[in-house]
């Protein structure tokens, strides 16, 4: 315990450098162990000060998403052969590494194709965009690619051509100008745990796939839908096949849907929607960091003790499952993507985000925000929602 506890006392030299960056990044480097810092800089994608690069391959993150899908659905069949209590373990960590890999194809790769960063050639990445949209029941790469960038247009976002706004001020029917307690009930009753939401979400998914301007695109996600079906009738083993793969293919990626889109982009000042200029753009994202600061008291009375556990406690069960399965890949320095949007050097989104940081962010006219925490960036984004008069956003008809 003592290795992964806070190691508090007087600071030598080194250390002082490190905390020239205030933040709760800066402050785990300082008072934790050098051999965990590269799992921290991972679980909150933000690196430590001084940390060196990664060089890293796009086709990284494509390798990433099939060993998870690959070793979740494993994990899921091999879980029928063991005893109850450890096939229901295995069972968990089937869903949380496939709903994972879901993510990962989603989040990165499928997205990072329609930008036409993640193979050298188009054609390349326009297939597998395809392909993608098409197993996984998204919207067709073509659409998807059209759609997203308008988003990326300053002229375009939060506007009804905007796939966020439709997102949030359409499918999850959240309105300006309520109270915020108000949103976090909707989002809450009517959207995470709505039955009604998620089977609108699903049949709007499966229309999207299914029924395309592409034949082949349709077929293929018809297919996706019939093969794991027909493989649970042939081997009777329904169960397994509904927790295995469509559990995480339906609820658990829309819950992951839903929490990474809802932390993404929050809603400026009205004069500001109305300039849409980069103050607009640097305003209506900030980066959306796992974890929290570590206790500023030291491990050794028994309050500071308690405190650290917790601590612990939190990084390892919630911050680590919205990093594993919320906040996949490049996704919690999203506002970096917004102002850096065709940059090839996302694959090191952690270390090429800081360096803009600390460079100022040339050709902005601000710096990078960030809040720490899912739930909290959500609450942040609704309360700014709440404040936005209705006449400064476009109406969803509900």
């Amino acid at each position: 315990m003592s290795t992964l506890i806070a190691q508090i006392g007087e600071t030598d030299a080194h250390q002082s450098e490190l905390t020239t960056r205030r933040d709760p990044r800066a402050e785990m480097a300082v008072r934790l162990p050098a051999i965990i810092q590269p799992f921290l800089s991972w679980l909150t994608a933000k690196p430590a000060p001084a940390e060196a690069a990664v060089d890293r391959s796009p086709i990284h993150f494509v390798r990433q998403a099939c060993l998870l899908v690959a070793s979740g659905l494993l994990v899921g069949v091999m879980s029928i052969w063991v005893p109850v209590v450890a096939g229901a373990v295995m069972l968990f960590l089937s869903v949380t590494l496939t709903t994972s890999g879901l993510s990962v194809f989603q989040v990165v790769v499928f997205h990072h194709c329609a930008h036409g960063t993640v193979f050298r050639s188009w054609g390349h990445n326009r297939a597998v965009g395809r392909l993608i949209s098409a197993i996984f029941l998204f919207k067709h790469f073509d659409h998807y690619r059209s759609e997203h960038m308008r988003h990326h247009s300053a002229r375009k976002l939060l506007t009804e051509e905007d796939e966020y706004a439709d997102f949030v001020l359409g499918m999850c029917r959240l309105e300006p100008e309520l109270p915020k307690r108000e949103l976090w009930r909707r989002v809450l009753a009517n959207v995470v745990f709505s039955p009604g939401f998620h089977v609108r979400f699903l049949l709007r998914r499966i229309r999207a796939a299914t029924r395309s301007h592409d034949r082949v695109h349709n077929a293929v996600a018809a297919a996706g839908l019939a093969v794991p079906l027909v493989a649970s009738a042939v081997t009777g083993h329904a169960l397994v096949v509904l927790i295995v793969w469509f559990l995480p293919l339906t609820l658990l990626l829309q819950w992951a849907t839903i929490g990474r889109i809802l932390c993404e982009h929050r809603f400026p000042e009205p004069a500001l929607i109305a300039a849409r200029n980069k103050e607009f753009v640097c305003m209506a994202t900030a980066g959306v960091f796992p974890g929290a600061a570590p206790p500023p008291v030291a491990a050794w009375s028994p309050s500071g003790f308690c405190a650290w556990v917790s601590w612990w406690l939190n990084m390892l069960t919630i911050q680590l499952m919205v990093r594993v399965i919320v906040l996949v890949g490049d996704a919690p320095c999203h506002d970096f993507h917004h102002r850096r949007p065709a940059t090839k050097l996302w694959t090191d989104y952690i270390h090429e985000r800081q360096k803009d940081v600390d460079a100022g962010c040339p050709g902005f006219p601000m710096n990078y925000g960030e809040t720490w925490g899912l739930f909290r960036a959500i609450d942040e984004n609704l309360a700014t929602l709440s404040a936005t008069p209705k006449h400064a956003v476009p109406a969803w008809p509900h």
